[in-house]
C-alpha cells in the first residue's frame, strides 16, 4: 500500500497487542495508539465498552479524547493514529475533531462487519473513515486495511458468544 512502512508495521501490530489486552480485560477486542512524529508513543487505550456498556468507548474516541486534553494541536497534527480496526463514522469525526493528521488501521469496517454479524454489541456501519474525513476540511491521511488478516485473527471466536 501506498506510503506504508516497517515502522508502521511495528506500530500497528502494538495496537494489534493493545486490542488483545483489551478482550483479557473484559472488553471487545479494540485498541489503539497515538504516535508523535519522532517515534515516540504518546497514547496507548483500549476498548471501554465494559463495565458500564457504554458503546461510544471505543478505544479510538477515547484516544482522541485524551489526545485533546494533554498534546498541543501542532503534536497532533504530525501524530498517527495506529488502530486495530477502522475508525467507525463516530471515532473518524472525533479523530478529526482532534486534529490528528494520519491513520493507519488493520482490520476494515466491511470485513469487521462480516465478522461481527449483527451482534448487539457491535452493530457496525460500514462506513469507510475515507469517506468521513473527505467531507472535512482540513486532510486526514489514512492507510489501510493492512495486515488484515492479523487484525482479523483479534476477533476468532468473540461475537459467536
Amino acid at each position: 500500500m501506498d506510503g506504508t512502512s516497517e515502522r508502521d508495521e511495528q506500530f500497528l501490530r502494538l495496537s494489534f497487542a493493545v486490542a488483545s489486552r483489551s478482550l483479557t480485560h473484559g472488553n471487545h477486542p479494540f485498541g489503539c495508539i497515538v504516535v508523535g512524529a519522532d517515534g515516540k508513543v504518546l497514547i496507548e487505550t483500549e476498548n471501554g465498552y465494559m463495565p458500564d456498556h457504554d458503546g461510544t468507548a471505543h478505544a479510538e474516541r477515547l484516544a482522541a479524547t485524551q489526545a485533546c486534553r494533554t498534546l498541543p494541536r501542532e503534536v497532533l497534527a504530525a501524530a498517527t493514529l495506529y488502530s486495530s480496526a477502522e475508525p467507525c463514522a463516530m471515532c473518524s469525526g472525533a479523530i478529526y475533531w482532534a486534529g490528528i493528521g494520519r491513520v493507519v488501521y488493520g482490520l476494515s469496517e466491511h470485513r469487521l462487519r462480516g465478522i461481527t454479524g449483527n451482534h448487539p454489541e457491535n452493530p457496525t456501519l460500514d462506513l469507510p473513515c475515507r469517506d468521513v474525513f473527505a467531507r472535512g476540511q482540513r486532510p486526514t491521511e489514512v492507510i489501510g486495511p493492512l495486515l488484515e488478516d492479523e487484525a482479523a485473527a483479534l476477533h476468532d471466536g468473540v461475537w459467536t458468544k
